[in-house]
């Protein structure tokens, strides 16, 4: 059941918390600088497997940390230049239906009772809500699982989640 909440993100009490970045994202603007700094040992994780896995657009990763902390990546952009600290690329549509599905896919696999998504893509990857909703609805739509969907962002107030 996919809820439509306003707070921080940060402040969720979901069993996971899903982001957009690219591959090799250096996480320096807005959600992934956020988790950055509050989970270094997560970025310094993600770094690792660019450079082991070199992971595809509209794939994931997951990482665990200390207090049963799961935070998923969703790739859904295009990678910055390889050896550069450009900006990641753009993100697609394309992107982010392959890497929501592979999210339904980890939701069920893992038995997440429920996830915390914000408006992804849509910031610096600068996709269209209403596309990128929709895809949500698509995937997740259907499961289960409780989908937090943060639609709009109001620092330091935690958001009404239902179920949790």
């Amino acid at each position: 059941m996919i809820y439509y909440v306003e707070g921080d993100i940060l402040k969720t009490k979901a069993a996971a918390l899903a982001h957009g970045v690219a591959p090799n994202d250096d996480c320096k603007s807005g959600l992934a600088l956020a988790l950055r700094e509050q989970w270094p040992g997560m970025y310094s994780d993600l770094r690792h497997y660019y450079r082991a896995y070199h992971p595809k657009p509209g794939t994931l990763w997951i990482w665990s940390g200390v207090g049963g902390v799961r935070i998923v990546s969703l790739f859904t952009q295009e990678p910055a230049p390889e050896n550069t600290h450009a900006h990641p690329g753009k993100a697609h549509l394309e992107y982010v239906n392959h890497a929501l599905r592979e999210l339904a896919k980890l939701i069920e696999e893992e038995k997440l009772a429920s996830i915390a998504l914000p408006r992804l893509a849509t910031g610096v990857g600068r996709l269209e809500w209403n596309d990128v909703k929709a895809l949500i609805e698509k995937h997740l739509g259907g499961l289960s699982t409780a989908i937090y969907v943060y639609e709009e962002y109001k620092p330091g107030i935690a958001a009404e989640e239902p179920g949790t």
